[in-house]
């Protein structure tokens, strides 16, 4: 202590902004003195960001180029040395997230990031296929994929930006703790640590950014989702009325604009949703006509008998309106 105390008398007249002042070290002074020149020394302290750069580039050299510079950088050394010791090993590297790690795969899953920069091609084809791919889907479909695909660009683009700031920040903290490193002692490791508190820190944006993304995609997927069922729902009595009109115009089953609005309004459905439906039914009849033969022949049945009981209910009216012949005989 003797030895770091004649250290501090040598430096007295250098402090960290460079000014002339007197360290309070014992004398034979008042206490006034001590605490005035402390008040120096905080005052120079707090004024140093009203430092021009010049200034302070000529303070920092005049300290750099200090005679007993070396001296107090290993007395720094070697009180940061004993303070040291009870943080040391406390500071573990943390797990990681597995919030983070869930976004990630599910962001991978959608297509919206993967291997390459872009996302995954791949995963990409496979997250638009669950909306479906048919004749009467390929407008939405396209308009999922054009969606998705600016969401991911969004993603990406605001993903470059929390990259570029993060590590222009952690580069300025790098350059500062590597020049204040020679004034004071710190470690590569320590240079380390507190890139990895700085990633930390901004990991909570990048989070943010990846669950609003995931919550866009989710929102996207249950609108089309959605929509397809609303589309596929048709009540019983509907797919009756179409399924009847189709086989019975098995031979030219391709409605009329009349036609398809009649049938529209039977079924309370869209014009859109019956020519949709009339081109995946000629679709699928195309591609298997032994699996619907069986079903054309049960509609032609009942056809059938529908026209059967409509003759016979003619019939009966008819006879039932008719006027009764009159009898033959003798008035009196």
């Amino acid at each position: 202590m003797e030895e770091q105390s004649h250290l501090m008398q040598t430096l007295g007249g250098v402090t960290l902004t460079g000014h002339p002042v007197a360290l309070p070290v014992p004398h034979d002074g008042t206490d006034a003195r001590n605490k005035q020149d402390i008040g120096d020394i905080l005052h120079q302290i707090m004024t140093i960001t009203d430092q021009s750069l010049d200034e302070a580039q000529a303070k920092k050299h005049g300290l750099n180029c200090h005679r007993m510079k070396p001296a107090l950088f290993s007395v720094l050394c070697e009180i940061k040395e004993k303070t040291g010791l009870s943080i040391r090993g406390s500071q573990d590297e943390d797990p990681p997230d597995p919030q983070l790690m869930r976004l990630d795969n599910m962001l991978l899953a959608e297509g919206v990031s993967g291997p390459e920069k872009r996302g995954g091609t791949a995963a990409f084809a496979t997250a638009t296929a669950a909306v479906g791919v048919g004749a009467d889907n390929s407008i939405e479909h396209s308009d999922y994929r054009a969606k998705l695909c600016q969401i991911r660009q969004i993603y990406h683009t605001e993903l470059e930006k929390y990259e570029q700031a993060c590590n222009e920040f952690t580069t300025h903290v790098m350059n500062l703790l590597r020049e204040q490193s020679r004034t004071r002692p710190i470690s590569p490791k320590e240079i380390e640590r507190m890139v990895n508190i700085i990633h930390r820190k901004f990991s909570t944006i990048q989070m943010q950014l990846k669950q609003s993304t995931c919550e866009a995609v989710m929102i996207l997927r249950s609108r089309f989702l959605d929509a397809r069922r609303k589309r596929r729902n048709f009540s019983k009595q509907a797919t009756e009325i179409l399924n009847e009109y189709f086989y019975s115009h098995l031979s030219n089953p391709y409605p009329s604009e009349e036609a398809k609005e009649e049938l529209a309004k039977k079924c309370a459905i869209t014009l859109s949703q019956v020519s949709n439906w009339f081109g995946n039914k000629r679709i699928r009849y195309k591609k298997n006509i032994g699996k619907f033969q069986e079903e054309a022949n049960l509609y032609a049945a009942k056809t059938a008998v529908t026209a059967t009981q409509a003759v016979a209910a003619a019939v009966h009216n008819s006879q039932t309106n008719s006027p009764a012949t009159p009898s033959s005989g003798v008035l009196n």
